[in-house]
């Protein structure tokens, strides 16, 4: 997916942003590979581009951010998902999560409850030459009518795993989730191993806006 927008030194700065990712551990190639493809700069505000490919978070209006890349790689190597398998994402901000995981292949559902954000998605992601399926709706329910879905990520905090996302997890599907009432959240892994029975994994702490309900002009 090739954007005039994206020059041969914005493709030089993602080469060493990803070799930073690399240094800290992430070895998954699918990731490193959507992440050295997908211009990050086109997801930021003209005044944030200078920092576009530094390895951390910047705001993207309606008090959201853009996450660190890092943070992207971790949640997208930790779904374990293969070519063409069905994800939802939980909070498009920006769009970037949406747009890595569509270059690793995988049919991306991802749903928004901030209308503004949302509409900027919808129409920025497409032009670029990424089309998930785009969804105004509050994350805390999901998208039963299109489940089960093969992985779930949430990219906002949540202070408890949402019962309604479970059930639409498929038996033998992840979802990745950061967990916590505070500032800090810890990455949490819940894989559904039987219609009733989840088993849960932790990978370390991660800073998230708060996950929210309910849907927001």
């Amino acid at each position: 997916m090739v954007d005039s927008r994206d020059t041969l030194r914005h493709q030089g700065m993602r080469k060493r942003l990803v070799e930073g990712i690399k240094i800290k551990g992430i070895r998954n190639q699918r990731v490193l590979d959507a992440i050295s493809k997908v211009p990050r700069h086109l997801f930021m505000d003209s005044s944030f581009i200078q920092f576009a490919y530094k390895d951390q978070a910047f705001p993207i209006g309606s008090g959201q951010t853009i996450s660190q890349p890092y943070t992207v790689a971790v949640q997208s190597h930790l779904l374990q998902v293969e070519l063409n398998e069905k994800v939802l994402e939980v909070g498009t901000g920006s769009g970037y999560q949406a747009a890595v995981l569509v270059e690793m292949g995988i049919k991306v559902f991802t749903i928004e409850r901030q209308r503004e954000l949302y509409l900027k998605a919808q129409q920025m992601l497409p032009e670029m030459g990424y089309f998930p399926k785009f969804f105004y709706g509050d994350g805390y329910k999901g998208l039963p009518t299109y489940g089960p879905f093969d992985g779930i990520i949430v990219t906002a905090g949540a202070p408890a795993i949402p019962k309604d996302l479970l059930s639409q997890l498929r038996i033998g599907g992840r979802m990745v989730i950061p967990v916590g009432q505070s500032q800090k959240q810890t990455m949490t892994v819940i894989t559904r191993v039987a219609e009733d029975d989840y088993k849960k994994e932790t990978h370390g702490t991660f800073v998230f806006v708060p996950m929210l309900k309910g849907t927001e002009k």
